[in-house]
């Protein structure tokens, strides 16, 4: 066990889902996932494995931000031996052409967090995610009949930022859309030398102000939970 998980090793699959909202991660083990059992409870951080089309899988709600992430992040990867982690969490809309419920795959994550700049001495560090991954669910998608919109998100420590316009110039120069945990997962995830990617279904639109609702969130971005899941069982298989 760990500070923040009650689970015993071997408990937890080395293929994992990283939702921010342990009720998603509910969701996603009560309909997706067959022989379930919950392994983590500790905080109200759901933890859940089980199968999907055979392959091994675990769901971990890691809560919000880059700190909350990267505890959960460490402990699945040093402690519980996790090897490919997708997180399936929400992001805001800068570009009126990506529109609420649709998917970004985040290729690169920017942050206004301070922890890389903690880390390298107040140099930039690039975090960005998995390619084989990536392709795995770029491919998943394509296979589903749904459509990815693939680039940089931004990962912001503020969900009420000061200045309404903030995102204006970070979408200047190419950021899709703004969550607040992959740049955390993306750079431990280079140090452990594993794999990562973001998912995220668009839950609110910054510029037009649409928005869903929480329940919404909890249980209606499927389209993002079967691209994720599909990627995992074609990257489990690929790996035997």
């Amino acid at each position: 066990m760990t500070p923040h998980n009650e689970a015993k090793v071997g408990d937890i699959a080395p293929n994992i889902l990283l939702p921010g909202d342990p009720l998603r991660a509910k969701f996603i083990a009560e309909n997706y996932l067959e022989n379930v059992v919950q392994y983590n409870t500790v905080r109200g951080m759901l933890g859940f494995t089980g199968t999907y089309k055979g392959v091994p899988v675990s769901v971990q709600g890691t809560g919000m931000g880059i700190p909350s992430i990267s505890i959960y992040v460490n402990e699945l990867i040093t402690t519980y031996g996790c090897k490919n982690l997708i997180r399936v969490g929400s992001a805001g809309a800068v570009h009126e052409d990506i529109h609420v419920r649709d998917i970004v795959l985040g290729t690169a994550a920017s942050t206004t967090s301070g922890v890389n700049k903690d880390r390298f001495n107040g140099k930039d560090y690039a975090a960005v995610a998995d390619f084989d991954l990536a392709l795995a669910a770029h491919l998943a998608a394509e296979k589903l009949g749904y459509t990815l919109h693939k680039g940089p998100v931004l990962s912001s420590d503020l969900f009420y930022d000061d200045d309404p316009k903030f995102y204006e110039k970070w979408a200047k120069y190419g950021i899709l859309g703004v969550e607040m945990e992959a740049a955390g997962l993306y750079t431990l995830a280079l140090k452990y030398r594993v794999r990562a990617l973001t998912l995220v279904t668009i839950s609110d639109h910054i510029v037009t102000g649409e928005s869903t609702t929480p329940e919404e969130r909890q249980n209606t971005f499927t389209q993002m939970m079967e691209v994720a899941l599909e990627a995992l069982a074609s990257i489990s298989g690929d790996s035997k």
